[in-house]
């Protein structure tokens, strides 16, 4: 027993001298002479749980934050550096006063938006782990660390938080300055790709706030007559290089300007190659007319049959040497179907025309909304009825959210061939939510954590559509990239479901913010 008062002695004096939270008046016991065995032993304990907690990272220290997988440095996960190792954060009481705060201690400028930190890759490692505490910011701290904390109870990564950031960038050419405007790509100088110059290298622009403003001063200012139409600039080759940097900024001009140079700009935030712009303007000797209108005849719908075009008050069938899948997929649109999924030279006897032959060729890039969009030119053949085209489209294309309390909320579902089926998330993402909402009427889409999202139920039936990736810009889901319909490796638990802000949310994302009084919109 000596042993034991006189060894942790020392210690216990030391603990006591430099430990202000010890209790039961241990502060006075600085020597063996005037502490019992019984005050040694509660100050060795007390030491000991002392210790532990104030060991490396338990109090929840950290020493940088980061955002990772984002499109820059100022968007993505939110991760905190535990001694060696890199821990995410909770998303419960995240907010856009947490996004604020950290956002100024990134040097990244304002606060975008909160996000889901699943939708940034990598897939977080499952033996990463999640950070202690969660943060109550009121938005005017230096940092995160100066933030009122609680304890994270049950959160996995499920709920990871993610933020957006306004990028603001320190490297060359910081202010946007360029030299030289081009189109690249296009069937004449007049047509193409927009690229700038800088420095040495060309970039292109983001579609951004593009419009035919933007359009009617480029062609301006290279000189090719009046605007016609502004393009999806991933319509013209060769194939953008991956490395080759997007310009960061993107033009608001109001049209009168005599160069791009002139224009408003503001910052391009988180643009890639899918959103390059490109460009038509008119040349000096335009091309004539397009069609009237547009049918597929003697199909067994109006989806499908023989390509008829209504040119001067004459309708006529359509040669396939002069046609492309690219048109096809214009025909399909403007019909109000769904996507393009067959052209074809010949039609057996029964459904072959009987009249005229269309003498031009339709030149179209595929995101036209109607033939009459497409450059038209006088075209020479000596086709017969045995070439006519035959195209086939999708049925009409329909969605609906189900499950939740408006028909903004809920379970992603897609009609195809009368029958509505579920979507399977492998792919899916913030831009494919932006598609719905706005095909829907919503407004725009908010980033709930998946518990919320799986509250809407798995679906049954059908699943439709698997390995959907959307730019974010398409008018309609259908227009997204996926697998053929009916085609998934996907079981209901993975089904898709999608919350926008529609008509009644008066608080916006308040309700899984903590922003509600702990109270819940769900039951």
């Amino acid at each position: 027993m000596l042993l034991l008062q006189t060894r942790p002695l020392s210690r216990g004096a030391l603990v006591a001298q430099n430990s202000p939270l010890l209790p039961w008046g241990l502060l006075a016991a600085s020597d063996s002479s005037s502490a019992s065995p019984v005050a040694w032993l509660m100050a060795l304990l007390f030491s000991l749980i002392l210790a532990i907690y104030t060991g490396p990272g338990i109090l929840g220290s950290f020493s940088r934050v980061r955002l990772v997988g984002g499109d820059h440095r100022c968007e993505g996960r939110v991760e905190l550096q535990q001694d060696d190792e890199w821990v995410t954060v909770c998303d419960d009481y995240w907010n856009m006063d947490s996004v604020a705060v950290l956002c100024r201690e990134l040097g990244c400028g304002a606060a975008r938006k909160t996000m889901s930190g699943t939708m940034y890759g990598p897939v977080t490692p499952k033996d990463q782990k999640v950070f202690i505490h969660l943060f109550r910011c009121n938005g005017i701290e230096e940092s995160l660390s100066q933030c009122e904390r609680e304890d994270a109870i049950g959160c996995s990564h499920d709920e990871d938080a993610g933020a957006v950031c306004e990028a603001i960038y320190t490297g060359p050419g910081i202010l946007g300055s360029f030299s030289r405007v081009r189109l690249v790509g296009g069937d004449h100088r007049c047509e193409g790709r927009v690229e700038l110059q800088q420095d040495d290298e060309w970039v292109t622009v983001c579609d951004d706030y593009w419009n035919m403003d933007s359009v009617a001063v480029l062609c301006r200012e290279l000189g090719c007559g009046a605007a016609r139409k502004t393009m999806s600039g991933t319509v013209y080759g060769p194939v953008t290089p991956k490395d080759q940097k997007v310009f960061i900024h993107s033009f608001r001009c109001n049209g009168i300007e005599e160069s791009l140079s002139q224009c408003e700009r503001e910052d391009a935030i988180g643009c890639s190659h899918v959103e390059d712009v490109g460009v038509v303007c008119e040349r000096e000797s335009h091309s004539p007319s397009g069609p009237e209108s547009v049918r597929l005849a003697d199909g067994p719908g109006r989806c499908q049959g023989r390509v008829e075009v209504k040119f001067q008050g004459e309708w006529s069938s359509v040669c396939q040497a002069g046609w492309s899948f690219a048109a096809a997929k214009v025909v399909c649109r403007q019909l109000g179907c769904g996507r393009a999924t067959l052209t074809r030279r010949g039609c057996n006897k029964a459904t072959q025309g009987q009249g005229a032959i269309w003498q031009r060729k339709a030149s179209c890039s595929g995101q036209e909304v109607s033939l009459q969009d497409c450059l038209s030119e006088v075209w020479e053949h000596n086709c017969t009825h045995n070439e006519d085209v035959w195209v086939e489209c999708e049925d009409p294309f329909a969605l609906k959210l189900v499950g939740g309390r408006s028909h903004c909320e809920g379970r992603l579902e897609v009609l195809h061939k009368g029958e509505w089926g579920s979507v399977c998330d492998d792919g899916w993402g913030q831009d494919a939510d932006r598609v719905v909402c706005r095909q829907l009427g919503c407004g725009q889409p908010l980033s709930p954590p998946v518990k919320v999202r799986r509250r809407f139920g798995p679906g049954v039936g059908r699943i439709w559509l698997d390995d959907v990736k959307c730019s974010g810009k398409e008018p309609s889901l259908e227009q997204c990239l996926h697998r053929s319909w009916g085609y998934h490796n996907c079981n209901h638990r993975e089904d898709v479901a999608v919350v926008c802000e529609g008509q009644s949310w008066v608080d916006g994302p308040a309700w899984w913010e903590g922003r509600t009084g702990g109270g819940s919109l769900w039951g």
